[in-house]
């Protein structure tokens, strides 16, 4: 299959948040499948400080009344061609902000249609949150290009009619009141980032005002989890962190405790609850319940905790206010640094995420990979990927609360608290989590299976089994 991906963000040139390591994984997956997977996404201004980027443009066009143009390569470490559509409204260096981000989103969307019908015409455009939510809309009246839609953020909806009208070409048959309410009624079938996120926005508690819509159109509405690249986050082969290993040789681990609490600033103690939070400093990510219970939870208990991340400017002084409480069992880092995120997975003992919701989530998987037991609220796609522990049977995979309430998170740090104390059992908690697969081969093949509904063609038939040859005793 012909598949086109269009979206603001592809790993690793241009990352926020979950979206990116979509864009830049997924693709790579599927052109090993054998389908013909390409990416367009703007040519913002810090593109060449990460890659060379060819001198001539491959395609100039024309839409809303501007002139842009198209440049190839390939997306760093992998084989799968990438457009990058280039016009001065994306030059700065940022990608998301400003005043004019409704217009300059829409003018890619649409460029990208024009791209698709006039110079490299795919079978499906997998569209990707509102900034492509138009894409829908348009290509609904061409019968030879089909279109996924993924919502990676309900909560992000796009321009509003009025707005889409003043800006850009509305046809006479468009529905919708914003961006991405139309682009979930024209897409051909619609996607979120994990099963769970897929009911639950059908519900007002995390429908953003589309739950009517999306219960409506519930039999086109599917989940796909998100998978992590096992081949670069492997801690046996991670050259990011002091000390590799595995969940066999999982004692190895105490060497990354040790080096990560020496870089933070932490009081050096391979013995201490080290909790660790790698993730954007927003509301949505449960700041407020942790600003609430933190605190308590620091005075009553002898554990340390390290946050790893930027965002809000009250999260981040709350935090920084905190750190001073307890020096040498608190370390706050305001900043985004891959190479630390990996050693706070290899060295952290638990990785808190009490999410408000969670469309998927990467960090928790990533958290299991690297024998980092999770706490996590039971939404969205952290259902579909923490299961609570159960000591006497031995199941599950890290510790879960449910009510968005200060105290259930207060409770379940203190039961992870008490747990990591029985060694033994801990030992085996982690090894749990570090072999479940969370790997994009599994994803790409749901995928894969999705496009050929979208395009009619039967389900791909897997290898038959071989039978057992029947033996007659003379």
């Amino acid at each position: 299959m012909r598949i086109l991906f269009v979206s603001a963000e592809a790993a690793p040139l241009a990352k926020v948040g979950g979206m990116g390591d979509v864009v830049g994984a997924l693709p790579k997956f599927l052109r090993r499948m054998g389908h013909d997977v390409r990416i367009f996404m703007p040519y913002y201004g810090f593109i060449p400080d990460k890659m060379d980027v060819p001198k001539e443009a491959v395609w100039k066009g024309d839409a809303m009344f501007q002139s842009f143009s198209v440049f190839e390569t390939v997306l760093p470490g992998t084989d799968v061609p990438l457009y990058l559509f280039k016009h001065p409204s994306f030059s700065t260096r940022r990608i998301y902000g400003g005043v004019d981000e409704d217009w300059k989103f829409t003018f890619f969307a649409n460029g990208a249609a024009e791209f698709a019908w006039n110079y490299w015409k795919p079978q499906i455009i997998h569209c990707h949150d509102w900034h492509t939510g138009m894409i829908p809309v348009w290509m609904h009246q061409d019968p030879d290009i089909s279109t996924v839609f993924t919502i990676h953020n309900l909560a992000y909806q796009g321009p509003w009619r009025w707005r889409l009208e003043q800006m850009t070409w509305c046809p006479w048959y468009m529905q919708g009141h914003n961006t991405m309410a139309a682009a979930v009624q024209f897409a051909n079938r619609v996607n979120t980032v994990s099963p769970t996120y897929a009911e639950q926005i059908k519900t007002p508690s995390y429908g953003e005002g589309l739950e009517g819509l999306l219960s409506f159109l519930g039999g086109k509405v599917s989940g796909i989890l998100n998978g992590i690249d096992t081949e670069s986050y492997n801690p046996e082969t991670d050259k990011y962190i002091p000390q590799q290993f595995s969940a066999d040789t999982i004692e190895k681990r105490y060497p990354n405790k040790i080096a990560l609490q020496e870089e933070v600033g932490l009081e050096v103690n391979k013995n201490a609850f080290l909790i660790g939070m790698v993730s954007r400093l927003v509301e949505q990510k449960g700041l407020d319940l942790i600003i609430q219970m933190l605190d308590r939870f620091m005075a009553y208990t002898d554990a340390q905790f390290i946050v790893l991340g930027t965002g809000d400017r009250y999260y981040e002084t709350q935090l920084w206010q905190m750190t001073a409480r307890y020096p040498g069992r608190m370390s706050t880092q305001l900043l985004y640094n891959e190479a630390l995120s990996r050693r706070v997975y290899a060295g952290c003992d638990t990785f808190l995420m009490p999410s408000r919701f969670e469309p998927c989530g990467i960090s928790q998987m990533l958290a299991l990979r690297y024998g980092c037991v999770p706490m996590v609220r039971r939404t969205g796609g952290l259902v579909d990927t923490v299961s609570h522990n159960n000591p006497i049977d031995n199941t599950g995979t890290g510790y879960c609360f449910d009510r968005y309430e200060p105290l259930d998170l207060f409770t379940c740090m203190i039961r992870t608290w008490e747990g990591f104390r029985y060694k033994d059992k801990w030992k085996e908690l982690q090894q749990r989590g570090m072999r479940e697969n969370f790997s994009w081969d599994i994803s790409a093949r749901k995928y894969v299976e999705l496009y050929r509904d979208v395009l009619g063609l039967p389900p791909e038939e897997s290898a038959p089994e071989e039978q057992p040859e029947l033996t007659v005793e003379s």
